[in-house]
C-alpha cells in the first residue's frame, strides 16, 4: 500500500543536473550540500551525526532500512542530515532487536527521503564534479523555481554550523565521583564519544560552542576535549581561541574531526574544502608513530593543509590517510595536545582506534 502511494521525486544539483527517484512518504523539498557515504551499515548513526547537519546524504549501499532502527543507536536526539537519497529503501525490517522501521524514524523526525535513485551514477557524478549544493524534491514541476532557491543557498565553504547543533546550556555526563573530570566543547558532539570518555572513569561537562576558556576552566577539569561537528572550521574563532589558551597552559587536549581542524587553525595551519571529502567506515590510516594501519570511520568535507603542517616547527604529523596522503592526525610538540581527523568512537575496525581515548586518559594521568 505504501509503495503505491509513493510520488515521483528528483535531485536537482547546483549545476542543473537532474537525477530521478521516488519519495518514501513525506512530500516537499530539502536543500543542502550533496555528499555520499560508503558505509554498508550504521545508517542510523550516520543520519543522527551532527557532523552531517545541512547535508543531503547519498548512501552507496544498495539497501537502506533493512535492519530497522533502535532507540539507543543514535548519535544525537534527532536526524541531522537535511535529507536522504538511496537506491532501495526497505519499508520492512527483520532484526529482532529493532523497535521501529526506518520509514517511521524519518516520519517521526519529519525528514524527506527519496529512493529508486541511480546512486551509482549520482555518486560517480559527485566524484567527478565535487560535492555541491542540491535539492531533493517531490515538486517535480517546479524546476525553475527550485533553481532560483538553490542559487541563493550559501556554500558550505565559510559556513558556520556548529551553533545549529551545539547544546544551548552546559550539561553533565557520567558519574560525578569519577576519577577524572573533562571539559568538552560541543561543536557537534556525538553520544558515543561521551560514552567512550565516561567508560574510562571520566565525568564530563559539555559546554556550548561559544563557551570561553574561563568557563571551561571554572569546572577545574583534568583534561579538555574539542568535538567533531559540521561546517567550515574557519569561522569558529571563539573555539580557536579556547584551543590556543588550553595549549598555552599545556593542559591535556584531545580533538576529533572538526576539533582537530580547530586545533590546526589555532596553530596557524589553514584548512581547505575538499573536492568530495571522506565519508565511510573503511578509510585506511597509518599511524606514523607506530607504523601500524587502522581501519577508520570518517565524515569530513574539510582538511588541514599538509604543506603548512610539515613546515610548522611546533606541530608533528602523527597519522596520514593512505588513499590521498591527507593529514589524519597531529600532535603539538612539547605540549599535551593531539588530534585526529577521523572517528575512533565509531569502531569500524572494529577497535583499531580506541587507543586514542586511552592515550588521552594517559596524558591526563601524567599531567
Amino acid at each position: 500500500m505504501k509503495y503505491k502511494q509513493r510520488k515521483k521525486a528528483l535531485i536537482l544539483l547546483a549545476d542543473g543536473t537532474i537525477f530521478h527517484g521516488k519519495s518514501i512518504g513525506k512530500e516537499g523539498s530539502a536543500f543542502g550540500e550533496v555528499c555520499f557515504n560508503t558505509g554498508t551499515t550504521g545508517y542510523q548513526e550516520i543520519f543522527t551525526d551532527p557532523s552531517y547537519y545541512g547535508q543531503l546524504m547519498v548512501t552507496t549501499n544498495a539497501h537502506i532500512g533493512n535492519y530497522g532502527t533502535k532507540a539507543d543507536e543514535v548519535e544525537s536526539e534527532d536526524i541531522k542530515i537535511a535529507g536522504l537519497i538511496c537506491k532501495n529503501f526497505s519499508f520492512n525490517y527483520s532484526r529482532p532487536a529493532a523497535d521501529a522501521s526506518l520509514q517511521d524514524f524519518f516520519e517521526k523526525h519529519n525528514t524527506l527521503a527519496i529512493a529508486d535513485v541511480d546512486t551509482r551514477a549520482l555518486v560517480s557524478y559527485i566524484r567527478d564534479n565535487g560535492a555541491m549544493n542540491a535539492v531533493i524534491t517531490t515538486e517535480v514541476d517546479n524546476i525553475e523555481g527550485l533553481k532560483k532557491q538553490l542559487a541563493d543557498l550559501p556554500s558550505m565553504k565559510g559556513l558556520e554550523l556548529a551553533s545549529k547543533v551545539s547544546t544551548k546550556e552546559p550539561y553533565f555526563v557520567g558519574d560525578e565521583n569519577a576519577k577524572y573530570k573533562i571539559a568538552a566543547l560541543d561543536i557537534g558532539i556525538k553520544k558515543n564519544i561521551l560514552r567512550n570518555l565516561t567508560s574510562r572513569d571520566a565525568y564530563v561537562k559539555v559546554f556550548p560552542y561559544n563557551a570561553t576558556f574561563e568557563e571551561l576552566e571554572a569546572f577545574n577539569p583534568d583534561g579538555y576535549f574539542l568535538s567533531n561537528g559540521p561546517g567550515d572550521p574557519e569561522p569558529l574563532v571563539a573555539a580557536q581561541e579556547v584551543a590556543k589558551e588550553i595549549i598555552a597552559k599545556n593542559k591535556p587536549l584531545f580533538g576529533i574531526c572538526l576539533g582537530h581542524q580547530v586545533i590546526a587553525l589555532a596553530n596557524g595551519i589553514s584548512t581547505y574544502k575538499m573536492h568530495n571529502g571522506h565519508r565511510g567506515i573503511n578509510h585506511p590510516v597509518k599511524n606514523l608513530m607506530t607504523g601500524k594501519g587502522e581501519i577508520t570511520s570518517q565524515n569530513h568535507g574539510f582538511a588541514i593543509n599538509r604543506d603548512e603542517t610539515e613546515a610548522n616547527d611546533n606541530v608533528e604529523i602523527t597519522h596520514v590517510h593512505l588513499n590521498d596522503n591527507t593529514v589524519a592526525g597531529i600532535k603539538v610538540k612539547d605540549k599535551n595536545c593531539f588530534s585526529v581527523q577521523y572517528h575512533p568512537e565509531a569502531s569500524p575496525g572494529p577497535n583499531d582506534s580506541l587507543y586514542l581515548f586511552d592515550q588521552f586518559i594517559e596524558n591526563i594521568k601524567n599531567n
